[in-house]
């Protein structure tokens, strides 16, 4: 189990035969089914009906990173906000993910800043949410400034996310708590160095547990995304204790990932958002999904050999 960590598993996933294998092989396919709700808008908003009916909230995700021309940047644009609206005129409440380097940010931050607001606008014609996602380390400080410049023109419809692993974290939860921003917490799915982030899980997930507290008592309807149940505990046991009600805050989880651990929380009237993404660039965040546990691995191995 031990030679199964998040650096080994990405550093395999990245070889190019070992890509070829999983978009080819039939049996890899319905792996990757379980985290991802297709690759069509259309196969996304089919997918999404059934957690809907059962009480919980969706988030969209059009998967993709890092494009390399403007044209491309305004494609993501158009999808994203055909994503937002037929999310409303399907009766979902609107609200989508979005990555900046899919909108451009390496071409510069002017043209990410257009695409934003685009798509914000969008958002606030059908009363909808966006959340900009956090990417590698290398991109998070250009990502709060811009979210953060954003936010001031949209207030209600803009907010990020914050991975506990980071070492910087604590001080922008701080700042962006007094912005009112509204903030999504993960531990993180990238491979980060010891210079910037947390190694060890322990570590990780004490980070979190004080984040999460801060976030519960001083943030703006905070968005938990976990699946750890100890995590959860904590932050139902944390909310308990300080008379925090189930409608300040919600729990967000993945497609495909402890289905029934978010029915039971549904179940105990707490608020449940199901992260859905959806798209043809699906390898590099299966790969991540993998990559958080080695638990994962040893799952696809075992799929893989029946």
């Amino acid at each position: 189990m031990q030679r199964f960590t998040r650096p080994a598993i990405l550093t395999v996933a990245s070889i190019p035969t070992v890509e070829r294998f999983f978009r080819q092989n039939a049996t890899t396919r319905g792996l990757v089914e379980r985290f991802v709700a297709g690759e069509t808008l259309d196969t996304a908003l089919e997918r999404v009906r059934p957690i809907a009916a059962e009480g919980m909230t969706v988030t969209l995700d059009l998967l993709g990173e890092n494009v390399a021309t403007e044209a491309e940047a305004q494609a993501a644009v158009a999808a994203y906000v055909e994503t937002i609206r037929r999310m409303a005129a399907a009766g979902l409440e609107p609200n989508i993910s979005v990555k900046l380097t899919m909108l451009g940010f390496d071409l510069g931050e002017a043209v990410a800043e257009t695409a934003m607001g685009e798509i914000l606008g969008a958002a606030r014609d059908v009363g909808g949410f966006v959340r900009v996602d956090m990417e590698g380390s290398t991109y998070t400080a250009r990502t709060l400034d811009l979210v953060e410049k954003m936010h001031g023109d949209f207030p209600d419809e803009v907010g990020t996310v914050i991975q506990s692993y980071l070492y910087r974290s604590a001080q922008d939860v701080e700042r962006l708590i007094g912005r009112r921003m509204r903030l999504r917490l993960v531990k993180g799915a990238y491979a980060e160095p010891a210079s910037v982030a947390y190694q060890k899980p322990a570590e990780v997930d004490a980070s979190y547990v004080r984040l999460m507290e801060r976030l519960l008592d001083a943030g703006r309807y905070p968005a938990l995304a976990t699946h750890d149940p100890a995590l959860i505990r904590a932050a139902e046991g944390y909310a308990t204790r300080m008379g925090i009600g189930s409608e300040r805050f919600e729990f967000q989880m993945l497609y495909g990932v402890r289905r029934e651990a978010q029915r039971e929380l549904v179940r105990r009237d707490r608020r449940v958002r199901v992260y859905v993404p959806y798209g043809t660039e699906w390898y590099p965040y299966f790969t991540r999904r993998i990559a958080e546990r080695p638990a994962n691995a040893l799952f696809v191995l075992r799929q893989l050999a029946g």
